[in-house]
């Protein structure tokens, strides 16, 4: 991903309060487009990158059962 994408959606972000951002993340995904995916993954990573080992197991387990289930 370009990282000036990276930089502007972080600080599009930056800030927000946490409705704001729950806001951000169901739009995202009930608009289903694709200009917003990029959105998701950028704060996915933030989430990863500051969750624990442990919360980071907890994130895998729960992917591979949602994905199970599609």
């Amino acid at each position: 991903m370009n990282l000036n994408l990276r930089h502007a959606i972080i600080q599009n972000v930056s800030g927000n309060t946490q409705d704001e951002l729950k806001d951000t993340i169901v739009d995202a995904i009930q608009n289903g487009e694709e200009k917003m995916l990029p959105g998701l993954g950028v704060l996915f990573e933030v989430i990863w990158q500051n969750a624990s080992a442990s919360d980071q197991q907890e994130m895998l387990q729960m992917l591979e059962d949602g994905l199970k289930n599609k």
